[in-house]
């Protein structure tokens, strides 16, 4: 069978390893598109990890200027390609063209390379500390091993494993990628790569800084992971599929950077709901459904109380839910996850009030509400199943005291949000739910949807386990994305001319640096 070429060392060349093919799907239909991609064998993933290996050193020696003026290419070329780019992903993930692809998510991913860009010369990911009495001097800098990323199925773009913010983080650290692309939307992938091919050959880096593998199986995949060469792993995906990498690379001593699973949880204090509980839940019924509830910032579980004004909110968004057409999901996967998510669920005391079905064509899901009280939401930890998809589950209580209650039940999660009046007087409650809450999650957010992530340098994308492997880092916001993939690197005492350029005495390119405690960005001694 003829099949789509891998990237590796440097040139686009068929698999070595054919292990089987797969194709792309249109979840609309369920008919498979497209050309045939490869499933490697782990004769193609070692000759991917040794290409990348072999450049590594050379990639964390080279002038920055080339990495910056790669992610520039590489940003030119995706948006110049555009038209084509949003065609073939709305193919393969039926996702609309507009505004998701084309006017949300695009430019979300040129945007990341470019701010990606700016910290390379800027030198921001470095975070230089000197200290002039002690003699040392401390930067952040590349991990001298390829990176491994894995892209999720629900960003085709600003996830893809070949362009997105983990794949912009790891270069702009100067380690080279192998990009494990999602099997949801291999032809996206294949596209993104060769416009990265493109603007490596521009911009004079090493060709084998990245390659492509589209997909293999569960046994080559840990044992890539478990491999000591690495430097680190970004994957984003499902709670069972990142853990068992992670074990692998665990034991390997390869750090590995792991968004898992969230519910988001959404607290409506008793204020809000009767300021304008109608509004609010139109609100979390357009933020449940959109995008197809295929967001890991989807609100899964919102906490509301159980008085006159709450009761109204759950009709309301009862009768949202109801009215609504099945929503096209990315995959058979997914549809099957989710009607697992909803029987566990279901199975551990959720009642539905609305959907809960599938649709007739295609990998097609009911938009679903369901209902639990608190007492029993406490009682049972499967009640904080996500299903990854248009579904949340209603959790009622009595008062605020036992919304705390609650708050403090939660596993980690990346998000958690707050509604409260605007007449002020919801704040002493705001504070006893927020006290509880904030630990549990990355990001705090007051009167607003989780839906959606902003590209910032002070996002948070990123939150306690099991809703990351790490609560110290994100996955989103240059350059604190960035850190993910760094060594830290201590010099002691060591002269001038040895030193890296940002933590010389002389700074003519005006990198900022804590000296002494002070942060500046002048030459030492001239302050």
């Amino acid at each position: 069978m003829t099949t789509q070429p891998l990237l590796i060392g440097g040139e686009w060349r068929e698999a070595r390893e054919l292990l089987g093919a797969f194709r792309a799907e249109d979840p609309t239909t369920g008919a498979p598109i497209g050309p045939a991609f490869p499933l490697c064998g782990a004769a193609d993933v070692e000759a991917a990890l040794q290409a990348a290996a072999a450049v590594a050193d050379e990639l964390a020696a080279g002038p920055p200027e080339r990495i910056a003026a790669f992610l520039d290419a590489y940003a030119a070329g995706i948006e110049a390609d555009a038209e084509a780019l949003v065609d073939v992903a709305h193919a393969e993930t039926a996702l609309p063209k507009q505004p998701r692809l084309a006017n949300v998510e695009l430019p979300r991913t040129t945007n990341q390379l470019r701010l990606a860009a700016k910290a390379v010369r800027s030198y921001a990911w470095t975070q230089p500390v000197i200290d002039t009495a002690a003699g040392l001097r401390t930067h952040r800098a590349p991990l001298s091993k390829p990176v491994l990323v894995f892209g999720p199925n629900n960003f085709p773009f600003a996830f893809n494993a070949i362009a997105g913010s983990d794949f912009a983080s790891a270069i702009a650290a100067r380690n080279p990628v192998i990009a494990k692309a999602h099997p949801s939307h291999p032809a996206t992938s294949e596209r993104l790569a060769r416009i990265a091919f493109a603007a490596l050959e521009q911009s004079g880096l090493p060709l084998a800084a990245v390659q492509l593998l589209y997909h293999f199986d569960y046994g080559v995949g840990a044992r890539l992971a478990g491999d000591a060469r690495l430097g680190a792993i970004g994957f984003t995906g499902s709670r069972a599929g990142g853990l068992a990498l992670k074990a692998a690379a665990d034991a390997a001593g390869v750090p590995a950077y792991v968004e898992l699973s969230s519910v988001n949880p959404v607290f409506l204090l008793p204020g809000a709901l009767a300021e304008r509980g109608e509004a609010l839940a139109q609100e979390f019924f357009t933020s449940c459904t959109m995008g197809s509830g295929q967001f890991c910032t989807n609100p899964g579980v919102v906490i509301v109380p159980r008085d006159a004004a709450g009761d109204a909110f759950v009709s309301a968004a009862r009768a949202h839910f109801a009215a609504a057409a099945p929503s096209v999901l990315f995959s058979r996967g997914v549809l099957d996850h989710l009607q697992a998510g909803v029987a566990t669920l279901r199975s551990a005391g959720a009642e539905v009030l609305a959907g809960g079905t599938t649709g007739e064509h295609g990998y097609r899901y009911a938009p679903t509400l369901l209902s639990v009280s608190a007492e029993t939401f406490l009682q049972q930890p499967k009640l904080q199943t996500e299903a990854f998809g248009p579904v949340s589950l209603l959790v009622r209580v009595r008062d605020v005291s036992q919304m705390a209650q609650v708050a403090s039940s939660f596993e980690g999660n990346l998000t958690g949000t707050l509604y409260s009046a605007n007449d002020g007087r919801d704040a002493e409650a705001w504070s006893t739910v927020a006290h509880a809450l904030r630990p549990r999650v990355g990001r705090l957010i007051g009167n607003r949807m989780p839906t959606g992530v902003a590209v910032s340098p002070a996002m948070n994308h990123g939150g306690p386990y099991p809703s990351t492997g790490h609560p110290g880092f994100t996955a989103v916001g240059m350059p604190a994305a960035i850190t993910r993939f760094t060594a830290l690197h201590c010099y002691d005492n060591v002269p001038e001319q040895q030193l890296p350029t940002e933590l010389r005495d002389r700074n003519p390119g005006g990198v900022t640096r804590c000296v002494d405690g002070v942060w500046r960005n002048d030459d030492l001694g001239s302050a």
